[in-house]
């Protein structure tokens, strides 16, 4: 067998609307949007200068039905690059880009080879002795395990399992075409090219188990560099699978502790230093950042109730480290001096307000009835807003916490 390289991707999500995003700030949420299409121009840039054998795609080209042509163009003019180059593509449909979910079409060019949705089918690559076995989607729920029943490998072949799957369980993905490690191993393939899951993880190395995680971040859930796997195959055998980053913009999560710091100042500038290793990081991408102050500090009590100031501050000092970044959003989670975190400041004016408030936060119907508001929330988001982007019950600490501080800090005068 000849050596060859290929390309690895999944969940591109081309079309993605980003509402959530969109609904904070139209302008950044465009910026990721764009992003989202010029990462997948690059890959397909890497492919023609490192010159692979082929490029597979593990389901969710699409985020969901087109609301235009565009997007539906917009790929095919990517396919068209790669055809040109005598580069083949071989993809499978996921739960966002489903037959039944993406009605219209637009024809794509003919090295373009897209996997069955009735059935497991098998492609092969003669001149290589590659053969690809995979199945696409028909519906956006697929809860039986599509693995079983892949084809034996083709002797004699360097062979791929191509699945868009939750494997054997990775939250917060919904649950689609599982299955569990000792199932792909099974099948006797060298390499298993999956999708669904945006963190890129290794998951078995005998044989080669992997997700190359989403092109590019969707939403804070989504930190860190994205992209693709490139790999390199010789004499039938994986040599190596290297991470190609390939984003173009940039989410971040950062929590920075103020314990201690008594000037607002100096405040600002511990989030600057938290902040510049990601920074640089990111290079000059566009990013938005989450921040979470913690710890004890005299300023608890001053920011209680002043939180778009506060924030406006954190935004410039971000700015101040990296002239494109954007604060997605600023959570408090500072107390005062001498009181116990989550607890009532203990210097407030509004004394009684305080005492009826302290450990409301802990109180069963409190929460039961604020996990209802919260599910409530969520079914009225629009439809096309991904799981990443809707509330979650594990935002409830936070929210009410945030909640009673702005109650205090509004009593108060702030």
């Amino acid at each position: 067998m000849s050596a060859f390289r290929f390309l690895h991707t999944a969940d591109l999500h081309l079309g993605s609307p980003l509402r959530g995003l969109a609904a904070k700030d139209p302008e950044v949420a465009k910026v990721f949007a764009q992003a989202t299409r010029g990462a997948f121009e690059d890959l397909v840039a890497r492919a023609i200068e490192e010159r692979v054998a082929f490029v597979v795609i593990a389901g969710d080209v699409y985020d969901g039905d087109w609301k235009d042509t565009s997007i539906g163009l917009f790929f095919a003019r990517q396919m068209a690059r790669l055809d040109q180059a005598g580069i083949p593509v071989f993809l499978i449909r996921g739960n966002h880009d489903a037959e039944s979910v993406v009605t219209r079409s637009i024809t794509l060019p003919d090295n373009v080879r897209q996997f069955s949705a009735a059935r497991p089918e098998t492609f092969e690559i003669d001149d290589l002795k590659v053969a690809l076995h995979g199945r696409s989607f028909p519906d956006r729920a697929v809860p039986e395990n599509y693995a079983v029943a892949y084809p034996d490998p083709t002797p004699g072949r360097f062979n791929i399992g191509v699945l868009h799957t939750s494997c054997d369980g990775r939250p917060p993905h919904a649950v689609y075409a599982p299955c569990s490690v000792q199932d792909l191993q099974l099948r006797g393939y060298d390499y298993w090219a999956l999708g669904h899951v945006h963190e890129q993880e290794i998951v078995s190395r005998e044989p080669w188990i992997v997700f190359p995680g989403n092109l590019q971040g969707r939403s804070v859930r989504e930190c860190g560099p994205k992209g693709a796997m490139l790999v390199e195959v010789e004499d039938g055998r994986v040599g190596s699978v290297e991470p190609v980053v390939f984003d173009r913009a940039r989410w971040e999560s950062l929590e920075v502790d103020v314990s201690g710091v008594e000037t607002e100042t100096d405040a600002l500038r511990a989030v600057e230093a938290v902040f510049e290793p990601a920074a640089d990081r990111a290079e000059h991408r566009p990013m938005a950042v989450r921040v979470t102050l913690t710890g004890t500090t005299p300023l608890h009590a001053g920011w209680r109730g002043d939180h778009a100031r506060i924030a406006d501050e954190v935004q410039a000092a971000l700015q101040r480290r990296h002239g494109d970044a954007w604060l997605e959003k600023l959570k408090l989670a500072t107390h005062g001096p001498g009181v116990p975190a989550g607890s009532a400041a203990s210097d407030l004016a509004q004394l009684d307000l305080a005492a009826v408030l302290a450990g409301i936060e802990t109180e069963e119907g409190v929460r039961a009835k604020a996990a209802e508001v919260l599910a409530e929330i969520g079914r009225k988001m629009p439809a096309g807003v991904d799981d990443i982007d809707a509330p979650r019950a594990d935002d409830l600490d936070q929210l009410l916490a945030e909640a009673r501080d702005l109650v205090l800090g509004r009593a108060d005068g702030g």
